[in-house]
C-alpha cells in the first residue's frame, strides 16, 4: 500500500472500507424536524432512493451490511443486502440519538420553545435536549459499535446503514474532528460516505455525502 492510499500515515494492509448509507426519505426529513427515536417509515420517494442506493452498492459488492434497528434504515439495509447478497446484521447502537422533547419539531420551533437549551446544546456535546441523548452519550455507544465492526471484519467492505448523527460521529472520528464540527455537515438522505480503517488506528475519509446515484438522467426526446 502506498502512502497515498494510506493517507499521511504509514498504515499497512488491506483497509477495512465502512460505506456509511443514510436511511432514505421519511416525511420528518422532507420537513427537515428532528427524528430521533420516532419509528418512521419510509416514503415511497425514500423507498426509491434506497433501491438507487443499493444498486450503486451492488456493483462493488459488500461483506456485511449493518444497519440501526429504526425501520427507515432497516428498510434501506434490506433493499441493500438484497441487491449484494451480504448477510444483515442489527445493532442497537447505531440507532439516531434521542432528542428527547424535541421529537418531531423542526429546529426553529426548538430555538423558539427552548433558546437557552438549543444554545448550550450546541456549545457542549454533553448537554442533552430535555429528555434526550447528548452527542457524548450518541458517541460512546456509536464508536463501540464501529469497534465490534472493525474487529469482526477486519480488511473486508462493510455498509452501515444509519442516520445523521451516528454518521457524523464516525466521520469526527476519521477526522479527530471535535463533535461541534457536526453542525457545518451536510448529510442528505440516501447519501453515502466512505471511511477506510487502518491496521494501526488511523482513518481516511474517502467521500462524504455523495449523491450521485441519486440522479436519474432525463429521458431524451
Amino acid at each position: 500500500m502506498t502512502e497515498q492510499e494510506a493517507g499521511w500515515g504509514t498504515a499497512t494492509g488491506r483497509p477495512t472500507a465502512t460505506l456509511l448509507l443514510r436511511h432514505g426519505q421519511t416525511e420528518l426529513s422532507v420537513e427537515r424536524r428532528f427524528a430521533g427515536r420516532g419509528d418512521i417509515p419510509l416514503t415511497k420517494q425514500g423507498v426509491r432512493q434506497a433501491e438507487l442506493a443499493a444498486r450503486r452498492l451492488a456493483g462493488d459488492g459488500a461483506d456485511v451490511i449493518v444497519t440501526s434497528p429504526l425501520q427507515r434504515a432497516r428498510r434501506t439495509a434490506e433493499a441493500v443486502a438484497e441487491a449484494t447478497g451480504a448477510p444483515l446484521v442489527v445493532d442497537e447502537d447505531l440507532v439516531e440519538a434521542d432528542f428527547g422533547e424535541w421529537q418531531g419539531l423542526t429546529f426553529a420551533e426548538v430555538g423558539a420553545r427552548w433558546p437557552d437549551e438549543l444554545s448550550a446544546w450546541m456549545a457542549s456535546p454533553d448537554v442533552a435536549p430535555p429528555a434526550g441523548e447528548s452527542f457524548a452519550q450518541v458517541a460512546m455507544r456509536v464508536l463501540a459499535a464501529q469497534d465490534r465492526l472493525l474487529a469482526g471484519y477486519p480488511g473486508q467492505r462493510a455498509v452501515l446503514v444509519s442516520h445523521v448523527t451516528p454518521i457524523k460521529t464516525l466521520v469526527c472520528r476519521a477526522l479527530l474532528a471535535p463533535p461541534e464540527a457536526m453542525f457545518r455537515m451536510n448529510l442528505d438522505v440516501a447519501s453515502l460516505s466512505r471511511i477506510d480503517c487502518f491496521d494501526n488506528g488511523s482513518a481516511v475519509l474517502r467521500t462524504l455525502n455523495d449523491t450521485a446515484h441519486l440522479r436519474t438522467r432525463r429521458r431524451r426526446r
